[in-house]
């Protein structure tokens, strides 16, 4: 078999030398260089194809004798060789090994090349994986399907990218579970924040195009994903002036500290076990586990910022509970300004500076701790203009909304502490994590490709996307091999 591997490297330098060959002739004949440069990346795709080959076959198809024993038992080397598939960057191969067991139509037990080159369950390598989710995470199947088709030559389906999605992410919570966080890398602020977005999923019955559907029935049905966002923080103290000129008028704080160690998560709600679980409780019990691994080291303050959602407050009351520790709770100062720009807008006209100065001045006195007098100077307005009913009930929802968030607009203790008062961290990852690539025209998604999507643009967004993919490789390879070293040693012993 090692003649196998020499002849293989062989007809790879004469390949070698024939690319030689074709940039000599490129050469005199003037040749474009785009057209060379893609004429060369053809051949040495078909280059690594042979050498991989040749490396394969240096395992002389994994024989490592007649039998084998393995576990107190006896297994015999099978007669005939059996063939794989294996799909590589540079091409799919054919790799033909021995297996061992008690007889061919029984599980083969012990499969030594296999174990020796570490493959892959499925018949796609762990490279082209890597580079396929790579660009799945980003864009849509078909896309990343034509693209990696147009630079590997590689024909792979849409179905087999979705299916290898949804086995990539079968990983990510084992990972999530190892993780840990540098002490000495984080801030002295603990920050949690959480908001919804929406997933459009299919219609049960949607594989039927034609059935047309029934009364009541969405077009575009949607589950709710919640997404968290965790991450350390330096204090930030300011001046509520100061926050106002930052919001209004746009001016860039060069000195705003950045987050640290910043992870984000994202869980539809859904069946798990047969059981239906909230996306929330789920991301709440996962902030349970964040405040345990990062306080490890002595206690920190721990500030949630959320939007008016009735349901993330109550979620955070349940931490506080279960954990015993006091969190300070901040409305996102931007659902604050939301409701005082059509507050504005019921006295004086649209994108008028009377309406910014109206803004301002409540912005700044909210800011300043003084909401009680903001809701009650709403109030007499609304009683002393003669408005029409529509702008009425518009001024009395933002009344309203501030009376139900009212203890959780503690702005001047926050800027005075230096605590965030934004969410922008979890409304940007509602956006990356979700909109971004879940909500292209014409997306539909079943709940496992979802939440397997969910968890991987997670881990990419997240900056880990090197350390997980290492880490389900060592897993898989570890579940699949528990005999790779007995396996390594006997290759020894014959080679």
């Amino acid at each position: 078999m090692m003649m196998a591997q020499e002849r293989l490297i062989l007809k790879a330098q004469q390949q070698f030398e024939q690319i030689q060959d074709v940039i000599r002739q490129a050469c005199s004949e003037s040749r474009r260089i785009d057209q060379v440069e893609l004429d060369l990346w053809g051949r040495m795709l078909q280059l690594g194809r042979r050498l991989l080959e040749g490396y394969v076959a240096g395992y002389e198809q994994g024989d490592v004798g007649a039998t084998l024993e393995h576990e107190g038992r006896v297994l015999r080397r099978l007669e005939q060789p059996h063939v794989r598939r294996y799909v590589s960057v540079f091409g799919s191969l054919e790799i033909c090994r021995y297996v061992y067991g008690t007889r061919e139509t029984q599980k083969h037990e012990v499969i030594p090349l296999d174990a020796l080159l570490a493959l892959p369950e499925s018949e796609f390598s762990y490279v082209l994986q890597d580079w396929d989710q790579g660009l799945c995470v980003n864009n849509s199947y078909s896309e990343s399907h034509a693209t990696i088709q147009r630079i590997l030559r590689i024909g792979q389906s849409v179905l087999s990218l979705e299916q290898m999605n949804g086995q990539m992410a079968s990983a990510v919570e084992g990972f999530w579970n190892q993780q840990a966080v540098a002490a000495e890398a984080e801030g002295p602020i603990l920050v949690l924040t959480a908001d919804g977005k929406g997933v459009p999923m299919r219609r049960a019955g949607s594989a039927d195009r034609g059935v047309r559907r029934t009364k009541g029935q969405k077009a575009n049905a949607k589950r709710q994903a919640c997404v968290g966002g965790v991450y350390t923080i330096e204090p930030f103290r300011r001046r509520a002036e100061e926050v106002v000129d930052e919001i209004l008028r746009e001016k860039c704080r060069s000195r705003r500290p950045r987050p640290q160690n910043k992870k984000l998560h994202a869980e539809l709600s859904r069946p798990i076990d047969g059981q239906d679980v909230n996306g929330k409780d789920r991301i709440f019990s996962w902030f349970a586990e964040q405040i345990a691994s990062r306080t490890a080291e002595g206690h920190k303050p721990i500030v949630a910022v959320c939007d008016g959602d009735r349901a993330l407050w109550e979620k955070v009351k349940w931490l506080m509970q279960t954990l015993g520790l006091p969190i300070v709770c901040v409305l996102d100062i931007y659902h604050v300004l939301e409701r005082l720009w059509p507050a504005a807008y019921c006295f004086h006209s649209e994108g008028s500076e009377q309406a910014k100065a109206f803004v301002a001045e409540r912005l700044r006195r909210v800011l300043e701790g003084e909401v009680g007098y903001v809701i009650g100077g709403l109030r007499q307005m609304r009683t002393k203009h003669k408005l029409k009913k529509s702008k009425r009930d518009q001024l009395s929802k933002v009344i309203t909304y501030l009376e139900n968030n009212r203890s959780y607009m503690r702005y001047d203790v926050c800027l005075s502490q230096g605590y965030p008062i934004g969410s922008g961290v979890v409304e940007g990852a509602c956006r990356h994590v979700v909109k971004d690539r879940m909500e292209g025209t014409g997306m539909r998604w079943c709940i496992p490709g979802a939440q397997a999507m969910l968890h991987l643009r997670a881990i990419h967004l997240n900056g880990d996307w090197d350390a997980f993919q290492h880490y389900r490789i060592k897993t898989a390879t570890r579940a699949l091999y528990p005999y790779r070293r007995f396996v390594r040693r006997l290759h020894k012993k014959t080679a």
